[in-house]
């Protein structure tokens, strides 16, 4: 999907009102998987999360717990702060909406979009989500109820500014159905059936500061706040500029599926109005559900991620996320199914795979690499395209499904070759095949497992190597291979996986 000399991805920006959940994990890991894979390819990556700091319902929180609301979210976003750290992300900025130059950027585009006569004053009665920080329609009610939080929405009536979205309406039907700006299709689709079948209505982008009093003053009315929304998805514009370079238009936003309206709707119409050129791409992904149920802090139904890190590690639980789940569907989360990725495919397939192969080097040529060239029937067992096009398509379960695949040629070929009963060229050929798919083997798992990685390249004794480097025959005679402990221990399943760390 995407073949640039930058890569800008983003993350939806965190609400830290609570501790993070594994639901954020499998957002932000993907994200990190997309950012890790485009350096391997060569592209200049600029990889963007952050939190969103403002807002009515972070008020009400740090009231609850005695705390001013910057206090209680820096106190908040240490936490996530630390499991990005825990996850092994290579963020270039988690960016805050309290950052300096994140508020100039919303009170230049605020007064931009004024000027531009897109922004008038006038009085709004509504239902009000304190949860999704929007007023919503009757029609989006379940039971009465917000669908996503299963509370009643309060009916408020106030003075606002707002944001002519109506204005935009044929322009972003025609961003979703031609190019294709949305993805999934189906659920751009339903977005499109909204937008054809509902008025749009303009959009309140101001709150009295009387009632919200944590946000970004209006530039020209101090006695309002901006919108939380209108606030928070300016992050992406303010966070593209990184040092004396602008990566803007963003090439990829991903975010969550129950966000897409702002994202698919509110933000191009945002951008069109200030004349800022529109990202690439949105991706939806699908909600991470436990045990049949959407994971949500609001529901008190979440899992805490420091417990599968510190249990299986990282790249277990990184892998698990990106193995067992299609990015664009609902996926349900079981430990139970971690457990059997971690043990058959990590330890059983591919840390075997290394073990026993440096255990023969070992044996045979004390350690060094010998002379030869990897057998061609080995080389047809990688299909690098089709890995590829899984990764820029977005279905990292597939390219994941490919690699392990030729991880199982590749003890099959030891299996077949039996080497422990080989001598001379022919044992040679059998241990450089196999050692020199386990160099390319490591270049591939990389985005996703990148700490294995590292192992596999020090017990190989090779540099980490890119995209490029993914031919065979590139492994040096005599390169000195040193076996080191294994790379996944067994694991079995614990009586308590709510513990936190």
């Amino acid at each position: 999907m995407f073949s640039l000399e930058k890569f800008f991805v983003t993350t939806a920006i965190v609400y830290p009102n609570a501790d993070p959940h594994v639901g954020f994990a499998f957002e932000q890991v993907f994200a990190d998987v997309l950012a890790r894979y485009y350096r391997l390819k060569g592209s200049d990556v600029l990889f963007l999360s952050g939190s969103d700091d403002h807002g009515s319902k972070i008020a009400k929180y740090a009231k609850e717990a005695g705390k001013e609301p910057k206090a209680f979210v820096d106190e908040q976003v240490e936490k996530y702060l630390r499991l990005a750290k825990a996850l092994n992300l290579s963020l270039s900025r988690f960016i805050r909406t309290t950052d300096l130059d994140h508020e100039c950027t919303v009170q230049e585009v605020f007064q931009r979009i004024f000027k531009n006569k897109d922004i008038y004053k006038g009085t709004y009665e509504g239902l009000y989500c304190v949860g999704c920080e929007a007023f919503i329609t009757e029609k989006e009610l379940v039971d009465e109820k917000c669908p996503y939080h299963k509370t009643v929405p309060a009916l408020l009536k106030e003075e606002n500014y707002f944001f002519r979205l109506s204005k935009f309406k044929q322009k972003i039907i025609q961003l979703l159905e031609k190019e294709k700006f949305y993805i999934p299709k189906a659920r751009a689709n339903e977005i499109l059936n909204r937008l054809k079948n509902q008025e749009l209505k303009d959009l309140s982008v101001s709150r009295p500061k009387s009632n919200v009093s944590w946000g970004i003053e209006l530039p020209f009315d101090d006695s309002h706040t901006v919108y939380v929304w209108f606030d928070a998805l300016l992050n992406y514009y303010t966070g593209s500029k990184a040092g004396k370079k602008n990566y803007w238009p963003a090439d990829l936003h991903i975010i969550g599926k129950e966000i897409a309206w702002f994202h698919a709707v509110i933000w191009p119409a945002i951008l069109l109005s200030a004349k800022i050129p529109l990202p690439k791409k949105v991706f939806g992904h699908g909600w991470l559900t436990f045990e049949g149920q959407k994971m949500s802090k609001s529901l008190g139904n979440v899992i805490d991620p420091f417990y599968f890190c510190k249990t299986y590690g990282a790249d277990s639980l990184r892998y698990y996320l990106c193995r067992e789940i299609s990015f664009g569907e609902d996926g349900d989360f079981s430990e139970k199914n971690l457990i059997a990725r971690h043990n058959n495919e990590l330890a059983n397939e591919l840390g075997n795979l290394l073990s026993r192969t440096l255990t023969l080097l070992e044996k045979g040529f004390e350690g060094k690499i010998p002379k030869s060239q990897t057998s061609q029937e080995l080389q047809k067992g990688l299909h690098l395209k089709k890995i590829q096009q899984s990764f820029e398509s977005l279905e990292i379960n597939v390219a994941l499904s490919e690699i392990f695949s030729f991880i199982s040629s590749c003890n099959k070929f030891i299996n077949d070759r039996e080497p422990w009963k080989q001598k001379g060229k022919e044992l040679e050929k059998t241990l450089y095949s196999v050692v020199d798919s386990l160099r390319v083997i490591s270049i591939l798992l990389s985005p996703v497992i990148p700490q294995t990685s590292e192992k596999i390249n020090s017990q190989l004794g090779v540099k980490a190597g890119s995209l490029k480097d993914c031919k065979f025959n590139l492994l040096k005679t005599g390169t000195q291979t040193k076996k080191g402990e294994i790379l996944f221990k067994k694991a079995e399943l614990q009586e308590k996986s709510s513990d936190k760390n």
